[in-house]
Formats: structure tokens, sequence, C-alpha cells
């Protein structure tokens, strides 16, 4: 049987993984809830998407549900098992230029890091790409630098 899965998301009570499928012969939508047993707040959410994935009851399912997906979706549980709102969950998913990110723990840099290199392919050319230009040559105009207060007082000749 083939399924194509179309939207996926999370359960918080019990906690579970949300999948709407469709069959790709029939083309019934269907919705699947799959529950995450023997997951904790300590539970490492790679390992359980993972494990997830590889299930031969859920094997066929989430075929077209990349792994990446689903470990997020495992880390939004165990967010929540820690007492953490979804908002919270999800805002460490994304990226601001404007974020420090030598002041977070390993985990959010972990998460922030993998958001980065995906948004990195993603926007990547490859040789194969036909808009790609071998040594692309761009022009940035310079901004004009603002004067500093120490650069007037100093008289050293340097």
């Amino acid at each position: 049987m083939s399924f194509e899965a179309k939207r996926c998301g999370v359960q918080f009570s019990p906690p579970s993984i949300v999948l709407i499928y469709q069959h790709k012969e029939t083309k019934d939508v269907r919705k699947r809830i799959i529950p995450v047993r023997n997951f904790s707040k300590y539970s490492d959410c790679s390992m359980a998407a993972e494990g997830l994935k590889n299930h031969p009851r859920h094997r066929d399912y989430l075929e077209g549900v990349s792994q990446s997906q689903l470990e997020k979706l495992h880390i939004i549980l165990r967010d929540h098992m820690q007492g953490l709102s979804l908002e919270h969950s999800l805002a460490s998913f994304r990226l601001d230029p404007d974020e420090d990110l030598n002041q977070l723990d390993d985990d959010k840099l972990a998460r922030k890091k993998g958001k980065m290199d995906e948004l990195f392919e993603k926007n990547r050319k490859h040789k194969d790409d036909p808009d790609f230009v071998y040594d692309l040559e761009m022009d940035f105009t310079k901004t004009t630098q603002e004067k500093c207060s120490w650069d007037e007082e100093s008289n050293d000749g340097f």
C-alpha cells in the first residue's frame, strides 16, 4: 500500500503524533493518531523519531515524513512535558538575526544550527541547477562609516 502524508502534528494528551494522509489509489483522506510510548521529558528526540519512523506498524504511513520533521514534533512533545508552552517551543525553531547565539544552551543552539543548515541547503546553488553561475561577482555598496570621538582626539601619528 502507498500513502501520501498531507499534514502532521502533535497531540499532547495522550502524547501522540497526528498524521493526515491520503491513500494514493483510492484517494481517501484519513487521520492516523500514532501514540508516542515510553517517551519522557528526558528522552532523546532523534532516537525516538528514528524508532517511530522505522516501526513496522507505522513505516508505510511515515515514509513521506522526513526524519527532521518527526524529530521536531518529538521536541515539541518533550518541551510540553517539561512545562514549556507551545509558543516557546515553536519560537526555538525560528531564526532571529538579532538574537545572540552565545547566550543559548546547547540544546537550543543545536536547534538553531540545524535550522540554519536546512535554510542553507534550501538556498544553495548546485552545479546542475539551470541558473547556476560559476564565478559570480557582486558589488556591494559601502555604507559611510561614522566618525568616532576617539578617532578625532588621537594625534599620535599612527
